[in-house]
């Protein structure tokens, strides 16, 4: 038995004042994000905005968001975690307050801009002060209650925003996160310590246009890619911006005396291979739910509040998967539970495969969201905190900026590429029948197209998840 001296015991009850604070943070953004989608529809009819500007209200945050956490990953290497983070905070909530004032459709796209800059600051650092504040041996339990703070977002967000939305008008979508983050802010600045700051070096500033330009691209590129096709103007020309500007990012990051993204960070076997399974978890989990909603809409006939209850088990699997594991990670290695986590990933996905069918009972569907749910959950805990504890402490920020960045590309990448092999299987004419959730009243024939659709939906993700758990395999660490 281990001695737990005095002075451990308060850096854990610190550590767990900490979580509580990071949580609470990935809480109100997480919300924040799931109550617009749902509410978007009230938003575009309020100012009765076009294609073109509802599309930006989502897109605005997702690219500058995606492109700016690495930056203040470095900055706050430099500058200071604690003021980062807290100004992240303030900035998020004064972004909502101004939002929910919008006098027109842009102010409001200008405001999902500063709540996107707000969020890559706080998004950046909530990892990293938890692997500061905990202990290496108690890290996993800290960050499998952080992760599993994902799940409460997900289950609460779309029913709140449906009834914001239908109760109390679109602009308290973005007021109620005013108080969540007026709490969070004035928490943080209680709780949190002050955190040694790096040395005083110059900004890269070459390196941070660059970077932020091609992520811009890169982004762009894959939201239209969904919608526009990969002929899609919009598609080539942003993938074109991204081809030309990587190598002038490789050349100008290896003759900077202080990059924002040093590529001899990302060199070694065990990063390069767990964030590349990240990446494949994030693309096979972020567009089950929407695919699922889908079937359930389309192909069942329910209405959305329905197609939203049948699609808990995923969020609940996260929930009760990652404080679980948290616990485990004290016995069980890091590496182990990431690919046991994306094995249970693969397996959720493949009942889900080999069931789509409008016949098939409830009860298979929802076990294999379940299994898919917990696989996540667990692979989630292992995986973040097995990069984590492999890195030097001077470098934590910039690479967990790196790791959030290649997670949400994953996201957008699903989403896009599994609606169009959902809907490749009906003719252009039905798809907006798809979208609507209409389809199942329109034909027989068209439904059973479709199931060979989400069928194909399922295999690409499956296929997706398989190769997550064999890069997570060859994430090996290093014998110490």
């Amino acid at each position: 038995m281990v001695a737990v001296t005095p002075q451990d015991d308060s850096r854990l009850r610190y550590a767990w004042r900490v979580c509580s604070v990071t949580s609470l943070g990935l809480v109100l953004i997480g919300i924040a994000g799931s109550t617009l989608n749902v509410a978007l529809p009230a938003v575009v009819r309020h100012f009765q905005a076009g294609a073109l500007e509802s599309g930006w209200i989502l897109l605005a945050f997702l690219l500058v968001n995606t492109a700016s956490l690495v930056f203040f990953g470095r900055v706050a290497d430099l500058l200071g975690r604690r003021e980062v983070y807290l100004a992240g905070f303030a900035l998020f909530t004064l972004a909502s307050l101004l939002a929910g004032l919008s006098p027109n459709v842009w102010f409001l796209v200008a405001m999902r801009v500063l709540q996107a800059v707000g969020a890559a600051m706080i998004l950046a650092n909530g990892t990293v002060i938890i692997t500061d504040a905990f202990p290496p041996e108690r890290l996993s339990q800290g960050m499998g209650v952080y992760i599993g703070t994902l799940s409460v977002a997900q289950l609460a967000g779309p029913t709140l925003g449906g009834l914001i939305a239908e109760t109390a008008g679109w602009q308290w979508i973005f007021w109620v996160n005013v108080p969540a983050g007026l709490i969070a802010l004035i928490w943080g600045a209680v709780i949190l310590r002050r955190m040694p700051r790096g040395p005083r070096r110059p900004v890269d500033a070459v390196g941070n246009v660059l970077l932020f330009a091609a992520l811009s691209a890169l982004m762009l590129a894959l939201s239209e890619a969904g919608s526009g096709g990969l002929g899609s103007p919009v598609v080539l020309a942003g993938a074109a911006v991204f081809a030309l500007l990587v190598p002038l990012i490789v050349v100008a990051e290896r003759r900077s005396s202080n990059p924002v993204l040093d590529l001899r960070l990302f060199g070694g076997r065990l990063l390069a291979y767990a964030n590349a399974a990240s990446f494949c978890n994030a693309l096979a989990r972020s567009a089950l739910i929407l695919v699922v909603a889908l079937y359930f809409q389309a192909a069942r006939g329910l209405d959305a509040f329905e197609a939203g209850l049948s699609v808990l088990p995923v969020p609940a699997g996260i929930g009760l998967a990652s404080p679980l594991v948290g616990l485990l990670g004290r016995r069980v290695s890091p590496y182990a539970l990431s690919i046991g986590g994306a094995v249970l990933s693969a397996l959720g996905l493949g009942t889900l495969m080999l069931s789509a069918d409008p016949a098939t009972p409830y009860w298979v569907i929802g076990i294999g969201l379940f299994v898919a749910g917990c696989g996540s959950g667990t692979f989630l805990t292992g995986n973040t905190t097995q990069v984590m504890r492999a890195l030097p402490s001077g470098s934590l920020g910039v690479v967990n900026g790196f790791r959030v960045m290649v997670m949400n590309i994953g996201i957008v990448l699903s989403i896009g590429l599994s609606l169009s092999v959902l809907t490749g299987s009906v003719g252009p004419q039905l798809r907006a029948q798809v979208y609507a959730g209409t389809l199942s009243t329109l034909s027989p024939v068209a439904v059973g197209q479709l199931m060979d659709g989400f069928q194909r939906a399922y295999a690409v993700l499956f296929a997706v998840a398989l190769a997550g758990a064999v890069l997570a395999a060859l994430a090996r660490p290093r014998p110490r």
